[in-house]
Parts: C-alpha cells; sequence; structure tokens
C-alpha cells in the first residue's frame, strides 16, 4: 500500500514536471544555453577618424568576436556605431585597448546571459494548446511556429492555404501560408518572409501577427477586407529552419543557415547573400567561417534554392517583396549592390514614405529608409536585389526595432508595439499596389 502510494506521488511529481516544461521554455541545465554566455558583453564602439577605423578594425581581427552592427568589419566606417558581442575572457583585453588608442565606447550589455534570459522570459507561461489560446506576444520555437501554421491552415480554410515550397539542408520542411479570399482569376501577390537571419527572432513574431491580424480583422476591418479579397499574401514565418532551430537550442546568436562545407569546420552560408545576382562582390565574403559567407554558388542553400524558384514562377503575379530583418529601425530597397537609382525610383520612395509615415502613426517610432547601399551598406547578393531583377517592381527590407539599446534581445513586451506598428507600414505598401503609379516601363527591370 505504501510503495503503491509512493509510485503515485512519483508519478504525480513526474506528470507536473511534463506539464510545465511543456509550458515553459525549460533551461538547458540551471541556465539557458548552458550559461554559455555568462560574462559576455555587447560594446558600442564609434571610431571618429580613418585612422581609428583601421586601428579597430586591427584589434577585432585579433580576437573572435560576434559583429552585430555592421556584420561584418569591413564594413566599418568613421563616425559610425559599431555594435560587437564579445566572450567574457576578451571583454578586459578590450577594455584596455579602446582606452589606450582613445576610441570611443560604451558597453550596453554588462552581462549577455542574464539579458538573454530576461528577452526569452523561460518563467513565463507559453499557452500553445490552441489557436484560441496562442499567445502572441511571446518568441515561439519552430516547433510551435509549424504547429500554429498547421492550425490556421485547419482552422481557417476560408482565408489560409499551407503548403511547402521544398526542404531546407538538414530535411525540415519549408513552409508558406497564402491569405486571401479564393478567387477564379489570377490575383497580384504579396510575399513576405521572415527569419532569414536565425538570431532575429522578432522576424518570425511579425509574420505570425500579420496573420493573425489580418484573419482577425478581416470582418471589421474595411482596408484589410479589401487586401484579402484583391491580392494573395504568401507569408513564410520561417525562412532558415535550420538556423532558426539551433539558435533555440545551441547558440542563440547564430546567422546563417547550416549547411555544412567540405574544406572547413565552419557550417553555414548567409541566405541574404546567396541569390543570384552579384553573387559574391562587395559586401560578402568568399570564406566559409564569415558571417556574410555568399556559399560555393549561387543558390547554392536549398532555402533560398525554394524561394527562388517559387517567385520565379509565380513573378507574373507577385508584385512586392518584403522581408523582415532586425536591427536598425529602417526599411530598404533596391539597390543593395551599387550606389544607383532604380528605374521606377519615384514609385518605390513613394511607397516607402507612405509605409514609414504609417508606422510612425502608432507610437511615433522613426524609421529610415532608402537605397540599402546608401542607407544600410552596400551587399550583393541580397533578397531584395534579386526579386528585383526578376521583375517584382516593389521589393523591401524591414529591418525591425530597436537601433541597439537591446539588438537582437528585443524583450516579449516589445513584440506587440514593434508588432503594430510594423502592421501599418506592410497595409501602406500592400494598399498601394491596388493603386497606379506611374514609371519608366521600358527601363524597368533591367539592373
Amino acid at each position: 500500500m505504501v510503495s503503491d502510494l509512493r509510485s503515485a506521488v512519483r508519478a504525480s511529481v513526474l506528470l507536473a514536471c511534463v506539464i510545465i516544461c511543456s509550458n515553459v521554455l525549460c533551461p538547458v541545465g540551471a541556465y539557458l544555453y548552458n550559461n554559455r554566455y555568462a560574462g559576455d558583453q555587447v560594446f558600442r564602439i564609434t571610431p571618429s577618424d580613418a585612422e581609428e577605423v583601421q586601428t579597430l578594425k586591427k584589434i577585432l581581427g585579433h580576437m573572435k568576436v560576434d559583429l552585430w552592427q555592421p556584420n561584418s568589419a569591413t564594413l566599418i566606417k568613421q563616425n559610425a556605431t559599431v555594435d560587437v558581442h564579445v566572450k567574457h575572457n576578451n571583454t578586459r583585453g578590450l577594455h584596455a585597448r579602446l582606452k589606450h588608442e582613445h576610441i570611443d565606447y560604451r558597453v550596453f550589455i554588462s552581462n549577455l546571459q542574464s539579458e538573454i534570459e530576461k528577452q526569452t522570459g523561460y518563467r513565463s507561461s507559453r499557452r500553445r494548446r490552441s489557436e484560441s489560446q496562442y499567445d502572441y506576444e511571446v518568441y515561439h520555437s519552430l516547433e510551435e511556429i509549424q504547429r500554429w501554421m498547421f492550425d490556421m491552415n485547419r482552422t481557417h480554410s476560408d482565408l489560409v492555404d499551407m503548403f511547402s515550397i521544398g526542404k531546407s539542408y538538414e530535411g525540415r520542411s519549408l513552409y508558406v501560408l497564402q491569405l486571401g479570399k479564393r478567387s477564379r482569376h489570377q490575383k497580384k501577390a504579396v510575399w513576405i518572409d521572415c527569419g532569414v537571419h536565425a538570431r532575429e527572432w522578432i522576424g518570425p513574431a511579425f509574420c505570425q501577427w500579420f496573420v493573425k491580424e489580418a484573419i482577425n480583422s478581416y470582418q471589421y476591418d474595411s482596408v484589410m477586407r479589401r487586401l484579402l479579397n484583391q491580392l494573395s499574401f504568401y507569408i513564410m514565418p520561417v525562412f532558415n529552419v535550420d538556423g532558426y532551430h539551433f539558435s533555440w537550442t545551441t547558440d542563440r546568436f547564430w546567422r546563417k543557415t547550416r549547411s555544412r562545407n567540405h574544406k572547413f569546420h565552419c557550417r553555414g552560408v548567409d541566405a541574404n547573400r546567396n541569390w543570384k545576382v552579384k553573387w559574391c562582390e562587395e559586401g560578402a565574403s568568399s570564406h566559409p567561417c564569415d558571417d556574410t559567407y555568399c556559399g560555393p554558388f549561387p543558390e547554392s542553400e536549398p532555402e533560398v534554392k525554394a524561394v527562388a524558384k517559387f517567385l520565379r514562377k509565380h513573378k507574373k503575379h507577385v508584385k512586392a517583396y518584403i522581408s523582415i530583418h532586425a536591427y536598425a529601425q529602417m526599411l530598404l530597397y533596391p539597390y543593395s549592390y551599387k550606389y544607383a537609382t532604380i528605374p521606377n525610383f519615384s514609385c518605390v520612395e513613394s511607397a516607402a514614405h507612405n509605409a514609414v509615415t504609417a508606422l510612425y502613426s502608432a507610437y511615433g517610432v522613426r524609421y529610415r529608409y532608402g537605397p540599402a547601399s546608401t542607407t544600410l551598406y552596400v551587399s550583393s547578393g541580397s533578397s531584395i536585389d534579386w526579386a528585383y531583377r526578376n521583375g517584382i517592381p516593389y521589393t523591401f527590407a524591414f529591418e525591425l526595432r530597436d537601433t541597439g539599446y537591446f539588438g537582437f534581445l528585443l524583450p516579449e513586451s516589445l513584440i506587440n508595439p514593434t508588432c503594430t506598428e510594423t502592421m501599418r507600414a506592410v497595409k501602406a505598401i500592400a494598399s498601394g499596389l491596388l493603386k497606379k503609379c506611374e514609371t519608366d516601363r521600358d527601363r524597368f527591370p533591367y539592373i
């Protein structure tokens, strides 16, 4: 009798643990990621002249660091801030070197591990049992997001259609949701992808938010109803599925895909440098260990190849391509790879202006906008340049909140306002597709 009671107690305790861990992001060991970021710091460094730029490049080149902004040392410029994640065993040395060289800097994250614990909120309840309980104000793992996609497809079949466009390097399905009212004729379409770079978690959070808002507001919001009646939206919540999964299980700041390289131990390719447009030129790296590695050849990554194939197949109907990134608070359009004006500049610039104005109207958050090459930096092999070259007239990359206070660790408390304001911007871009804008048809879309 006593042994039966003990067994029952043990079973109920075990069940309680399972329930708790199924609703909470359970840390590995005592801390998330095995406490690997304890004592790591993020520095914000501002070189004031060309000499300091070269000195800083040399300093960072002699230690293993993770550049957050810009994402390559070659892009460091004078009077532009450099955000860099430094391992705990290098922090003291970097402090000393920067002080010795009189280079202006400050530490904006003094203990990266504690910030990760705060952002992920692993103690918070994670409601995910059904669509009605799904919590859009927490970050979700790949498995949760894909379960949610199946739920949305099942419960909103009048507006949602789910399909796969291929498999990732590690064999995961690349799912897309098509949103819109069924129509006999082929409608204009908008493509939106999120999670190209694994560590930018606010991206997938926005794609889920967009789907939720579009469906929930269809009945009472005349603008959204018109958009879903007259347009199709292709939403890819997690582009880089392997990298995103890895950023949850092993390395919170992983950026690239997870493909293997036969010559180097380093894994992955920058999925936003792997497109067949001025591939592997300025702003991309040919070294497999770099975060901006362009890959062994264009579309080497099955994720990029699958999306490119889909967009090529539907290019007559896709009129806007939108890719969601973080962080910088910018709205970027072509060109990325060169300093030049696109043929339909006036139409695209007007759409960008309307989008950032709509975004600002929510909470007064300011976004810079303009060509990616001049507004952010030059980069080759990007998705927006590729989409533009392939005949999609409106191609944009959002860099969502913030400007560096939280960096890639945007707290869950800011998911709602960030997604709410971005929703306004995307609706403004989509609404613009329903109006005519005169452009130089003879010149477009040649690059």
